[in-house]
């Protein structure tokens, strides 16, 4: 792991290849916990649709500020993929979340996933929360990971517990301090 003292991405994290509905329980749970304690967690955490039978999980982004619920599933994947996610729905969600990365303290970010990796989905506010210098806190899967690390080399690789996140966030806001 880089020495978050001198990586100039010691404050974007990645939880790495954990079972996504784990990470985004435990994303939301922190962000409610870190907003008790004073905290300004904003940005956007995956809730599972409900369907089976489906190659993912997520069907809604719940913005962590508002409570807003956004559908990025669709009912039916497009011909020649398997694929249900709706990426207009997703990038929906990101632009309702962008004015808010200049107040969070940290911005929790549900996924690095297949459409950042085009440019799309949630990349603005990836690259805005990156150019305002912000603490980020994601999930990455494997199959993403090399672009997710050529996006932000040397960011930290966290293990899915509620602990080791919250350390990372209380470092990182105590070097802001």
């Amino acid at each position: 792991m880089p020495d978050a003292t001198t990586s100039p991405f010691a404050k974007i994290a990645a939880v790495v290849g954990a079972d996504s509905t784990k990470v985004q329980a435990l994303f939301a749970k922190l962000a409610a916990d870190w907003h008790g304690r004073g905290t300004r967690a904003v940005g956007v955490v995956a809730e599972p649709h409900g369907h089976s039978g489906r190659s993912c999980n997520a069907g809604f982004l719940r913005d962590i500020t508002s409570g807003n619920r956004y559908s990025i599933y669709l009912e039916t994947a497009p011909n020649g993929t398997s694929c249900h996610i709706d990426a207009e729905g997703v990038e929906t969600a990101c632009a309702a979340i962008l004015e808010q990365i200049s107040t969070g303290d940290v911005i929790i970010l549900s996924k690095y996933g297949k459409l950042e990796t085009m440019g799309r989905g949630l990349s603005a506010a990836f690259e805005a929360a990156m150019a305002a210098g912000k603490p980020i806190l994601t999930s990455v899967s494997e199959k993403h990971l090399a672009a997710w690390q050529a996006l932000a080399p040397g960011a930290l690789s966290l293990e899915a517990d509620e602990a080791t996140l919250a350390a990372w966030c209380r470092s990182v806001l105590a070097r802001a301090a």
